[in-house]
């Protein structure tokens, strides 16, 4: 019976063989027009951006101001990497305690976290800037705030405490989705609550949330645009000089995209390559 089962699935010219029954759509059409879909898509976006760039004389990229103002944007593109580096490193730390607290058996400590993350999760990150910048210093008498130059400061505190709520709730998510036999299994070899989170939990939950915390760090790198609010002078700010000095809006676009893309894109790079340095069972190593 199992050979005659065989030998009729894989006779020559079964549609069954060849993935051919089922739905009315198969695999290979689907496939087919997912590719297509693809390939109209890029194409669509390759045509607008010829016409906007070079085909359309209004919009056309102007060389001699390309060159005149690269310089100020890239000063600009290294004070947003430094942003995003301090932002990013600082709210992955506090980000893992929040993800910590959320899962805590105190009440108290969980009830802390939650508030925390609600406040800064339910709240706009351009209203929590807003707060910082200009509601901190006016805590001090006038003239007295300790710091000068409380922008960068500024920015980076929001973006820390906004961030660290996401990667608290990824910590969470991360731990939650680690077996609960895990935890025991370390107890049971005489490991401390303390130890077994660090040496068994932790480890399988960054696996786990490593996706997430890439993603939003991305994100990070494009909320710095939201600083040009609290006279951060970032890329966008950057642009809105160029644009109102020269009436130019194209040029200075180009270089802001660049500038983002040179960022973001090396960062979802090294994401995927963690992840698959992460992933215990998969092939790359």
């Amino acid at each position: 019976m199992a050979g005659s089962y065989s030998g009729a699935a894989t006779a020559e010219g079964d549609p069954e063989a060849d993935g051919d029954v089922g739905p009315a759509v198969s695999d290979r059409t689907v496939r087919r027009i997912g590719v297509g879909i693809s390939v109209a898509f890029a194409a669509a976006v390759l045509a607008m951006l010829a016409f906007i760039l070079v085909i359309n004389p209004r919009s056309r990229v102007d060389p001699d101001l390309l060159v005149t103002i690269v310089p100020r944007f890239f000063e600009a593109w290294l004070l947003v990497l430094g942003i995003f580096l301090a932002g990013s490193v600082s709210s992955v730390f506090f980000g893992i305690f929040v993800g910590l607290g959320r899962v805590s058996n105190s009440s108290i400590t969980n009830s802390i976290a939650s508030v925390y993350v609600e406040f800064f999760r339910g709240t706009p990150l351009l209203f929590q800037l807003i707060v910082i910048f200009f509601g901190i210093p006016a805590l001090w008498p006038p003239g007295a705030f300790p710091i000068e130059n409380f922008a960068v400061p500024a920015a980076i505190i929001g973006l820390t405490l906004n961030h660290a709520a996401y990667v608290g709730e990824a910590i969470r998510g991360g731990i939650g989705s680690v077996p609960d036999g895990q935890m025991e299994a370390a107890r049971s070899l005489g490991m401390s609550y303390v130890q077994s989170m660090r040496e068994v939990v932790l480890p399988q939950a960054w696996r786990n949330a490593l996706a997430a915390i890439g993603n939003d760090q991305v994100i990070l790198v494009k909320d710095t645009s939201l600083l040009t609010v609290i006279a951060v002078p970032e890329l966008i700010s950057e642009f809105r000089d160029v644009n109102s000095a020269t009436f130019d809006p194209w040029t200075p676009i180009v270089l802001v995209a660049v500038a983002y893309l040179g960022i973001t894109l090396p960062l979802g790079k090294a994401v995927r390559y963690l992840e698959a340095r992460s992933d215990w069972g998969g092939d790359d190593r």
